[in-house]
Order: C-alpha cells, then sequence, then structure tokens
C-alpha cells in the first residue's frame, strides 16, 4: 500500500507528483525511472525522451522542494526517503525496468534497488550510476550543508561547478533554489552505506575526465555491488558531463539497454 508522509494523497496522486512521465508510453517494453542530481529536478532528463528507443517509457523522480513541488519541504535523510521511493513506484514495477541516477541520484537509485531486493520485490534488470564515487569509498571532504550562504556556495561552485552564473547573478532567483539545494546536500551527507549482499543486477558506471569529485578510482569499487556484468566508462567534461557529452551518455546509455530490451522482445508471447 503506498502513503503519503501524511498518508491522505491517493496512489495516483502520489505517482503524478514523484514520477514525471514526459511521454507516457503504456506498451513500453521497459521502463528507466531518472534520478536527479542535488539541487535539480526531472527535468534534467527530459531531453532524453526524443533520443531513446521507442520501446522505452523514461520515468524521471521528482523529489520534493523542486519544480512543480517547490512548495513541499524537501527531504535531508537519505534513509528516509528510500522507502518512500519504493512505495511510491511500486505501481509502476510491473515490467521490466532499469534505473538511471546522476551523483545524488545515483545514491539513491542504488539504494532504492537494494530496498526492492531485500524486500523481495522486482529489482531492476539495469543500474546506471553516474558521477557518485562507490558507496564503500568514503567522502574525503567535510559536509557544507551547515555552512553559512557564501561559504556554501563558494564550496558547491569549487567541488561541483554546479551552479550556473545566471543564478548567482539572479538574487531572487538564487534564494529560491538555496534552501532546497542545501537540504540536497545534507541528504547526501547523511548517506551511510551498510554492507549487504550486491545486487543481481548489472551496473554501468559512468564518470566524468575532468570531474574533481570523482575520479576513475572512486568509481571502480562500484564493480563490487553487482553479481551482474560491470562496465566503467569515462566521458569528456567535469561533473556534468551528463549535459555536456549527452549525446556520448546516451549512445553509452542505449547499447547497454539494447541486449536487455532485445531479450524482452523474444520472451514476450508472440499473438
Amino acid at each position: 500500500m503506498i502513503r503519503s508522509e501524511e498518508g491522505t494523497a491517493t496512489a495516483g496522486g502520489l505517482l503524478r507528483s514523484w514520477v514525471i512521465r514526459f511521454r507516457p508510453h503504456p506498451a513500453a517494453t521497459l521502463r528507466m525511472f531518472c534520478f536527479h542530481h542535488a539541487g535539480g529536478g526531472a527535468s534534467a532528463y527530459r531531453p532524453w525522451v526524443a533520443e531513446l528507443p521507442a520501446g522505452l517509457e523514461l520515468c524521471a523522480i521528482q523529489l520534493p522542494g523542486r519544480e512543480g513541488r517547490l512548495r513541499e519541504k524537501p527531504y535531508q535523510c537519505l534513509a528516509n526517503l528510500v522507502p518512500v521511493v519504493a512505495g511510491v513506484i511500486e505501481p509502476l514495477l510491473d515490467r521490466p525496468f532499469a534505473f538511471f541516477g546522476h551523483s545524488l541520484g545515483a545514491a539513491l537509485a542504488f539504494e532504492v534497488a537494494r530496498e526492492l531486493e531485500r524486500n523481495g520485490g522486482p529489482s531492476p534488470a539495469h543500474l546506471f550510476v553516474s558521477g557518485r564515487r562507490a558507496p564503500t569509498r568514503p567522502d574525503p571532504d567535510p559536509g557544507i550543508s551547515h555552512l553559512s550562504e557564501e561559504a556554501f556556495l563558494a564550496e558547491v561552485r569549487r567541488r561541483w561547478d554546479g551552479i550556473p552564473a545566471v543564478v548567482l547573478e539572479e538574487p531572487e532567483l538564487l534564494q529560491l533554489l538555496l534552501p532546497t539545494l542545501r537540504a540536497d546536500v545534507a541528504l547526501i551527507e547523511s548517506y551511510a552505506y551498510v554492507p549487504g549482499s550486491p545486487l543481481e543486477c548489472p551496473i554501468s558506471c559512468f564518470g566524468g575526465t575532468d570531474d574533481s569529485s570523482t575520479g576513475e578510482t572512486d568509481l571502480a569499487p562500484w564493480r563490487a555491488q553487482t553479481r551482474g556484468t560491470f562496465s566503467q566508462r569515462m566521458f569528456a567534461g567535469g561533473h556534468f558531463f551528463i549535459q555536456t557529452s549527452r549525446d556520448q551518455v546516451l549512445a553509452a546509455v542505449k547499447q547497454d539497454l539494447q541486449p536487455l530490451m532485445d531479450r524482452i522482445g523474444t520472451e514476450r508471447p508472440r499473438r
């Protein structure tokens, strides 16, 4: 049973707020749930829709506190968020599905996949983790979510170069986005990896060649988190290489999903 934190929202209402389906595809053979980065939102994945295979439906997770959910209080504890997301998406797990997450989204996608497997539910057929160090690799930098506004923004720019200049130049826009960004950083700072069984699904790991926050050695230990196949690719760009090298990233996603989609196609009953 799916419930909101207040227990008042309907299952359908929760799905519409938490899962954005830019182009609903009821006959899709595969769904891919995409988890956004800190300070971002579901709209980051809107441009992907036209580039993905015809049989795939993209479902972008929209966390509270941004875009159409700006008035809602954002989460600041990943352990509290994971079971909520797992419960909300349950009605959409009626066919094969994959997870893609970037940065904060990678940690969330990974833990939701673990939550599903732990509870005996359906598990992803493929997991993409992007721009996020393996969960066994400690973050060498101290937390910043508690810092003053000036110090916090300086650290965000230094570590991830994640705030466009146009936002910094608009004080009103910055003040609108800052609480959500600070909460998202607190969310990832709250993450404490608990050792457990590796996932059954294959993992594809992506990184940026110029990402100072996450290097190749930080990504490689993701291999230990799956019993399936593992691949690691590096793309030109910094932390947001999924934007600057979008075509190459999408080509890699399609390449890794194609065998799965081919297999699903052969397993579907003929009419």
